[in-house]
């Protein structure tokens, strides 16, 4: 898998900045968001792949950066912490840092419900 940085810069922020974020969150295996507009993504996806696919939702004014990096980086004043794609089917884990919408549904009990009991 490589790692790419990935920032991009708005013209119009509020325009679809969540739409280029849930794109940018779906393009690899994983993605940590350091800052505002920049993000690391670790995939088998290409340079070029990643920029088709966020390139369409940018318009002529708008900026963007996809670069292959190295696993390390200096920061300051911010954390870099890695979460995983979320991808329907996959096995939730309850130490991980998936949540799935809607939530799985919950296991069948061991022991059969009782019915309710009637009034007569």
């Amino acid at each position: 898998m490589r790692t790419f940085l990935v920032s991009y810069d708005l013209a119009k922020p509020n325009r679809n900045k969540h739409v280029i974020a849930q794109e940018i969150m779906g393009l690899g295996e994983r993605w940590a968001r350091p800052l505002e507009s920049t993000w690391y993504v670790e995939g088998r996806v290409s340079a070029v792949e990643m920029e088709r696919r966020l390139s369409e939702l940018l318009d002529t004014d708008d900026g963007l950066l996809i670069q292959q990096v190295e696993n390390t980086a200096l920061m300051s004043n911010t954390s870099l912490r890695w979460f995983r794609q979320r991808r329907a089917g996959i096995d939730i884990t309850p130490d991980g840092n998936v949540i799935a919408f809607p939530s799985p549904p919950a296991p069948e009990p061991m022991e059969p419900e009782l019915p309710f009991a009637r009034a007569s």
